[in-house]
């Protein structure tokens, strides 16, 4: 018969922890040893760009493109719609204020002048008809005034003579009152009458004087109508340059639509672009400089648009001094715009290094030249030349500025000849 032997495990339970942890001691030995050592990429030196840094003077401007644009522009829009009958002078020619640039033909506005003018008319014919039968009314009233007062001296005669009568008592009293009561009627009927007359006067001189309010106003209605007509000739408002004409024969134009401008070419400004990094950098009042055919001008920023579009702000220059020769709109000319005085400052040539660290590290050469670690550094300021580094670098180093688009994660390059 056969017994099973069993057989006991070395490995006690309680030895497991500290098997445990030198386990894991011994792979921390490991990674320490073996995954610690610096990546690393072998590159050519040729290519690369190496730029020493610099102890130097540092100075803070931005170069920007502008271009040349008329100090002064005045936008074209007619006053009365319409359509386009004539182009009298062509985009591009000089005109002087006053000067007619399009005909234009409005069969609305014609219609409206006729019917005020047939309105004038209307109102004209009625006022002297008015005035006609006043003064027809005015004649009656005369007449019957004549009539009224021979009536009523006669009336008073014969009262009179019956007055003296009846007191002589040669008639009756009933013929006495009779003649009393005809001269005390009369005497009403004058006065009323003559009540009559002023009423009808101040009555007739109130509707001439309305109808003569009302046919003036429409007499300045119908000159205003006329003056419209005027505006159909779309005249130049001041002296210069005719440009960016948009019209067409035949074409309907909107009153005030904007259809060209007026470029005083008198004097001149340079538009500009910037980019918004340098917005709360950039007042009026900066000087700036630019190059062309070998001579130097100036110019001072005048005036700063606050809206920003597609990461840009605009910006307006005027000429501190003489303008270049055979100046012309639209010419680009690049500017160099002074934000800042100079100081001496650890400066490094720009390069495309920028783009991958956003200046915040940079490789640094070895002073043999054979490897470049990372290093961290800050810039501060930048201009078309030169980056201002305020930390981690010293005058002397050697530094990579090319791309470093291939280079990767890489902490350390190795440059083999």
């Amino acid at each position: 018969m056969d017994i099973k032997i069993e057989h006991k495990s070395k490995i006690r339970k309680k030895h497991i922890p500290y098997i445990a942890g030198g386990v894991f001691v011994i792979l921390i030995l490991v990674w320490a040893i073996f995954g610690n050592r610096e990546q690393s990429l072998r590159i050519d030196p040729k290519t690369v760009t190496v730029s020493t840094v610099e102890q130097g003077t540092f100075h803070d401007y931005v170069r920007i493109t502008g271009q040349v644009r008329p100090a002064t522009t005045i936008h074209l829009s007619p006053q009365e719609g319409g359509r386009v009958e004539e182009i009298v002078i062509e985009e591009g020619s000089m005109v002087e204020k006053g000067d007619v640039i399009i005909k234009l033909s409005n069969s609305s506005l014609t219609q409206q002048i006729l019917n005020s003018e047939a309105s004038l008319l209307e109102k004209e014919n009625q006022l002297q008809n008015t005035m006609v039968s006043m003064e027809q009314d005015r004649l009656d009233l005369q007449q019957t005034q004549l009539q009224l007062d021979l009536d009523l001296e006669r009336k008073k005669r014969s009262f009179q003579q019956n007055e003296r009568l009846f007191q002589e008592k040669m008639i009756s009293r009933e013929i006495y009152l009779q003649s009393k009561e005809d001269y005390e009627y009369t005497v009403k009927r004058y006065d009323l009458i003559a009540e009559r007359q002023k009423q009808d006067s101040i009555s007739k001189t109130i509707q001439i004087k309305n109808i003569k309010e009302s046919l003036e106003s429409m007499r300045k209605n119908t000159q205003i109508i006329r003056e419209r007509v005027d505006n159909l000739e779309i005249k130049s408002p001041e002296s210069g340059q005719l440009g960016n004409l948009d019209v067409v024969l035949g074409q309907n134009v909107a009153s005030g639509a904007r259809i060209g401008v007026i470029n005083d070419l008198s004097d001149y400004k340079i538009e500009a672009a910037m980019d918004e990094h340098y917005i709360d950098r950039v007042t009026a009042g900066l000087e700036g400089k630019f190059e062309r055919q070998n001579q130097k001008y100036g110019v001072v920023l005048s005036k700063v648009y606050p809206d920003v579009s597609n990461g840009q702000f605009k910006v307006d220059f005027y000429f501190t001094g003489e303008r270049p020769e055979n100046i012309r709109t639209g010419q680009s000319y690049y500017i160099n715009l002074q934000l800042g005085q100079p100081i001496e400052a650890i400066i490094i040539p720009r390069g495309s290094f920028y783009q991958k660290t956003g200046g915040s590290w940079i490789f640094v050469l070895t002073p043999d030249g054979s490897k470049a670690y990372k290093r961290n550094i800050r810039i501060s300021r930048q201009n078309p030349q030169y980056y201002e580094v305020v930390e981690e670098l010293d005058a002397g180093e050697k530094v990579i500025t090319s791309s470093y688009d291939n280079f990767g994660d890489t902490e350390a390059l190795i440059l083999t000849h």
